[in-house]
């Protein structure tokens, strides 16, 4: 049987690589001090496996074919946007076909990648808490752009199916990290909405076809939105969300429901959906220990919300 040593909730951000912080207490400092510090606990905790449940930023999921969620079970491959690594990264796949078997059996219908492209949403934080990329993952990609939003219910029910499918699996000592920004407001990705048009929406449904060309025309509006300080965050919902967590108190966010969460959180808190999954696959109240808000970096940054098993 397999054992879950320990769970990371941690947030993610373009500008954790693009605008690195220029002194200890420049913005970003903390976030990063904190995450180096989890990196350490995780090398005592001496994981055989990491599962990984992240976002895509339509590096390699478009409205072509878009799935609520997808496993990775094969292969996985790093994007490299925003100076996450590119390349082949090593899939636990016994693992990822165990996690299948547990989660179809609870009722859960995934997509399954024998080929997953990955971009920061997975690889930044895999690469935070392991100090590279040389420990076996399973990624876990949950849509977070626009529908097929899953529900927030339904996202704490995918996770304590997951965490059930893990503890059941061959024996190993399992890592779970969940990587999704805190609150933060960006612009649509929803090709329903008329402010989509143009070139930007036929690159979300048709982005496929080249996923490099796409993201070189992208990558320099992302970065264009650095560096603001007037961004917009909200520290107080941020608090209060990584406080729910602290206490298991997971239906008080399910509550807030899909309008609820985007008007607390913004476009960008959906990707919570992630750090729900991982929450409930550990079954435990969660200790949080360091949170800046960085508008600078476009979200709030929770890096430390952390359980451990000793």
């Amino acid at each position: 049987m397999s054992e879950i040593v320990g769970f990371v909730g941690m947030s993610h951000s373009p500008f954790a690589t693009l605008l690195p912080p220029t002194g200890p207490d420049a913005p970003g400092a903390p976030f990063l001090a904190d995450a180096a510090r989890v990196r350490a606990a995780v090398t005592r905790l001496a994981p055989d496996t990491v599962v990984v449940v992240g976002p895509d930023h339509f590096h390699g999921n478009f409205y072509d074919v878009m799935p609520p969620f997808v496993l990775g079970v094969e292969e996985a491959v790093g994007f490299g946007d925003f100076g996450s690594t590119s390349g082949p990264l090593p899939v636990a796949a016994d693992l990822a076909w165990s996690v299948y078997d547990g989660l179809t059996d609870a009722g859960f219908d995934l997509a399954l990648s024998y080929s997953l492209t990955v971009d920061h949403g997975i690889v930044q934080g895999y690469e935070m808490v392991t100090g590279g990329t040389s420990v076996p993952l399973v990624p876990l990609v949950v849509n977070t752009a626009a529908p097929p939003l899953p529900t927030l219910g339904r996202c704490v029910a995918l996770g304590r199916a997951l965490g059930a499918a893990l503890t059941a699996a061959p024996g190993g000592r399992v890592l779970l990290v969940a990587s999704g920004g805190l609150s933060h407001w960006l612009p649509s990705n929803d090709p329903r909405d008329p402010t989509v048009a143009g070139d930007k929406r036929a690159s979300l449904i048709h982005g496929r076809r080249d996923a490099q060309a796409f993201a070189a025309a992208r990558e320099p509006k992302v970065r264009a939105m650095g560096g603001d300080p007037d961004a917009r965050v909200n520290d107080a919902w941020d608090r209060w969300f990584l406080d729910r967590l602290t206490a298991g108190d997971l239906d008080a966010i399910t509550e807030l429901g899909h309008d609820g969460l985007e008007k607390e959180a913004g476009t960008g808190g959906h990707e919570i959906r992630t750090w729900l999954v991982g929450a409930a696959a550990v079954a435990t109240p969660l200790r949080w220990t360091s949170y800046e808000p960085v508008p600078e970096w476009i979200t709030g940054m929770g890096s430390g919300a952390t359980f451990e098993v000793a």
